[in-house]
Formats: C-alpha cells, sequence, structure tokens
C-alpha cells in the first residue's frame, strides 16, 4: 500500500499528465516497498506515515524527474568550446528509487549500529 497517493505528488510537484499519473501511482507504490524494506512503519503512527507519504513523493519525483530533463540530477558539468568536449556526473541517470541518507534517517533508519563483537583470544572466543 502506498503511503501517499497521485494527488499529494502532483501537490508537492506539479500537474502530472494521464500517462504520467498511471507511471507516478506504480512508482508511489514501489516506493512504500523500498521503504518497508529499511523501516517499520506504524500505520497508527500518524507523524510517521505522512513522514513516508513525503518521502515517497520525493523518491518518485527524483525518478520521474531523471527522464525528463537532459539536465535534471546533474552534480557536475564540464564544457569546452574547441574541440568541443562536454561531460556531465548525474546522481541519478537510470531514475531508479532510492532513500536518501537524510531520508534514511528522518525514518529511523539508521544502518551504522554494531551491537557487539566477541574478541577471539587464544583460538577461543571470550564469553560474555
Amino acid at each position: 500500500m502506498a503511503y501517499a497517493t497521485v494527488a499529494e505528488l502532483e501537490s508537492r510537484w506539479r500537474t502530472l499528465t494521464a500517462d504520467e499519473q498511471e507511471r507516478a501511482e506504480t512508482l508511489l507504490e514501489d516506493a512504500a516497498d523500498v521503504i518497508d524494506s529499511e523501516v517499520t512503519i506504524d500505520p497508527d503512527d500518524e507523524v510517521m506515515v505522512s513522514r513516508a507519504g513525503r518521502i515517497s513523493c520525493e523518491m518518485v519525483r527524483r525518478a520521474m524527474s531523471a527522464q525528463d530533463s537532459e539536465l535534471y540530477g546533474v552534480t557536475q558539468a564540464s564544457a569546452t568550446m574547441g574541440p568541443f568536449n562536454q561531460q556531465a556526473t548525474f546522481a541519478n541517470a537510470t531514475g531508479e528509487l532510492y532513500l536518501s541518507r537524510a531520508e534514511k534517517s528522518q525514518l529511523g533508519a539508521n544502518s551504522t549500529f554494531i551491537e557487539s563483537l566477541r574478541p577471539k583470544v587464544g583460538g577461543w572466543y571470550a564469553r560474555p
């Protein structure tokens, strides 16, 4: 189940054509799946559901914008006049759905924690 509707996406971004609305609906469901793979959203927690909806819209906007413009998502560009050289580096060249580091943090999906490591001493693992 998607955390946001096409109407919510449009209110955060722009009016979509009929074909774009159909694609956006599918992408919003896919975005919810990506979010659910990272964190469990409590359906009774209105703040988390709202946050997941906002982040879903941002994920879909990034994915759809990658196809809208040749320059969307360019993180680095270079141009040379003679002998005519042009180069660009894209953040999301393929239009994939992904959660940014900030979005993961907002959802509480920080994966930089190690619970414990037991040292190996003299060929045996130490007992806690």
